[in-house]
Protein backbone atom coordinates (compact mmCIF):
# COMPACT_ATOMS: atom_id res chain seq x y z
CA UNK A 1 0.00 0.00 0.00
CA UNK A 2 1.36 3.59 -0.86
CA UNK A 3 -0.10 6.27 0.89
CA UNK A 4 0.44 10.20 -0.28
CA UNK A 5 -0.44 13.59 1.00
CA UNK A 6 -2.38 15.31 -1.23
CA UNK A 7 -3.97 19.16 -1.86
CA UNK A 8 -7.92 19.05 -1.95
CA UNK A 9 -10.08 21.57 -2.51
CA UNK A 10 -13.72 21.80 -1.99
CA UNK A 11 -16.91 23.69 -2.60
CA UNK A 12 -20.31 24.16 -2.88
CA UNK A 13 -22.21 24.21 -6.03
CA UNK A 14 -26.37 24.15 -6.44
CA UNK A 15 -28.13 20.63 -6.21
CA UNK A 16 -28.99 20.80 -9.91
CA UNK A 17 -29.13 18.99 -12.78
CA UNK A 18 -25.42 18.78 -14.70
CA UNK A 19 -23.81 20.92 -12.25
CA UNK A 20 -21.15 18.54 -11.55
CA UNK A 21 -20.42 17.71 -15.05
CA UNK A 22 -20.27 21.23 -16.46
CA UNK A 23 -17.79 22.03 -14.18
CA UNK A 24 -15.70 18.81 -14.45
CA UNK A 25 -15.82 19.72 -18.34
CA UNK A 26 -14.30 23.09 -18.10
CA UNK A 27 -11.36 21.69 -16.00
CA UNK A 28 -10.75 18.78 -18.09
CA UNK A 29 -10.73 21.62 -21.63
CA UNK A 30 -8.31 23.68 -19.75
CA UNK A 31 -6.29 20.60 -19.16
CA UNK A 32 -6.47 19.56 -15.43
CA UNK A 33 -5.86 16.25 -14.51
CA UNK A 34 -7.98 15.27 -11.33
CA UNK A 35 -6.27 12.38 -9.48
CA UNK A 36 -9.65 12.14 -7.49
CA UNK A 37 -13.05 13.81 -7.30
CA UNK A 38 -15.92 12.91 -4.76
CA UNK A 39 -19.54 14.85 -4.81
CA UNK A 40 -22.54 14.27 -2.19
CA UNK A 41 -25.62 16.51 -1.62
CA UNK A 42 -26.53 18.82 1.26
CA UNK A 43 -29.74 19.40 1.33
CA UNK A 44 -30.27 22.18 -1.61
CA UNK A 45 -26.56 22.32 -2.38
CA UNK A 46 -23.78 19.40 -3.03
CA UNK A 47 -20.21 19.24 -1.70
CA UNK A 48 -17.71 18.78 -4.28
CA UNK A 49 -13.86 17.90 -3.40
CA UNK A 50 -11.29 18.21 -6.02
CA UNK A 51 -7.98 16.77 -5.52
CA UNK A 52 -5.87 17.80 -8.39
CA UNK A 53 -2.90 16.18 -9.64
CA UNK A 54 -1.04 20.02 -10.29
CA UNK A 55 -2.67 21.94 -7.30
CA UNK A 56 -1.05 25.72 -8.77
CA UNK A 57 -2.50 24.86 -12.09
CA UNK A 58 -5.64 23.40 -10.63
CA UNK A 59 -6.26 26.84 -8.87
CA UNK A 60 -5.32 29.05 -11.22
CA UNK A 61 -7.87 27.38 -13.66
CA UNK A 62 -10.15 27.94 -11.36
CA UNK A 63 -9.90 31.31 -10.67
CA UNK A 64 -10.83 31.88 -14.17
CA UNK A 65 -13.71 29.21 -13.91
CA UNK A 66 -14.81 31.82 -11.33
CA UNK A 67 -15.03 28.88 -8.89
CA UNK A 68 -15.55 29.89 -5.29
CA UNK A 69 -13.34 27.08 -3.44
CA UNK A 70 -12.65 26.57 0.27
CA UNK A 71 -9.05 27.15 1.30
CA UNK A 72 -6.96 24.19 1.01
CA UNK A 73 -6.81 21.48 3.11
CA UNK A 74 -4.57 17.85 3.18
CA UNK A 75 -6.11 14.88 2.28
CA UNK A 76 -4.70 11.00 1.34
CA UNK A 77 -4.43 9.35 -1.67
CA UNK A 78 -3.92 5.53 -1.08
CA UNK A 79 -3.13 3.29 -3.81
CA UNK A 80 -2.64 -0.72 -3.36
CA UNK A 81 -2.67 -4.28 -4.41
CA UNK A 82 -6.77 -5.02 -3.85
CA UNK A 83 -6.87 -8.04 -1.53
CA UNK A 84 -9.74 -8.60 1.02
CA UNK A 85 -9.28 -6.18 4.09
CA UNK A 86 -6.71 -3.40 2.33
CA UNK A 87 -9.45 -1.13 3.44
CA UNK A 88 -9.51 -2.58 7.02
CA UNK A 89 -5.69 -2.59 6.67
CA UNK A 90 -5.36 0.97 6.51
CA UNK A 91 -8.13 1.85 8.81
CA UNK A 92 -6.67 -0.21 11.80
CA UNK A 93 -3.60 1.89 11.53
CA UNK A 94 -4.91 4.89 12.11
CA UNK A 95 -7.19 3.70 14.65
CA UNK A 96 -4.04 2.30 16.60
CA UNK A 97 -2.61 5.89 16.28
CA UNK A 98 -6.15 7.15 17.81
CA UNK A 99 -7.01 8.89 14.71
CA UNK A 100 -10.32 9.30 13.85
CA UNK A 101 -10.93 9.30 9.59
CA UNK A 102 -13.42 11.99 8.96
CA UNK A 103 -14.78 9.99 5.55
CA UNK A 104 -12.77 7.67 3.37
CA UNK A 105 -14.06 6.96 -0.25
CA UNK A 106 -12.44 3.36 -1.61
CA UNK A 107 -13.11 1.76 -4.64
CA UNK A 108 -11.37 -1.58 -6.28
CA UNK A 109 -10.26 -0.14 -10.19
CA UNK A 110 -9.75 -3.56 -11.63
CA UNK A 111 -6.17 -5.32 -12.89
CA UNK A 112 -5.29 -6.04 -9.18
CA UNK A 113 -5.29 -2.52 -7.59
CA UNK A 114 -7.67 -0.42 -5.55
CA UNK A 115 -7.81 3.17 -4.63
CA UNK A 116 -8.74 5.21 -1.81
CA UNK A 117 -9.45 9.03 -0.80
CA UNK A 118 -8.96 9.88 2.82
CA UNK A 119 -9.45 12.86 4.72
CA UNK A 120 -8.66 13.08 8.61
CA UNK A 121 -8.83 16.32 11.27
CA UNK A 122 -6.15 18.80 10.00
CA UNK A 123 -4.52 18.74 13.42
CA UNK A 124 -3.91 15.25 12.75
CA UNK A 125 -2.55 15.37 9.28
CA UNK A 126 1.18 14.72 10.41
CA UNK A 127 0.39 11.92 12.73
CA UNK A 128 -1.62 10.08 10.07
CA UNK A 129 0.95 10.52 7.52
CA UNK A 130 3.26 8.88 10.07
CA UNK A 131 0.34 5.71 10.45
CA UNK A 132 0.34 4.93 6.88
CA UNK A 133 3.65 5.80 5.96
CA UNK A 134 2.65 8.93 3.46
CA UNK A 135 5.35 11.44 2.27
Amino acid sequence: MKAQKVSYFAMQVPNRVGEAGRILSGLAKAGINLLAFTGFPQGRRSQMDFIPANPTTFLAVARGMKLRLRSKKIGFLIQGRDRRGAVAEMMAKLAVAKINVTAVDAVGVGGGRFGAILWVNQKDINRAARALGAR
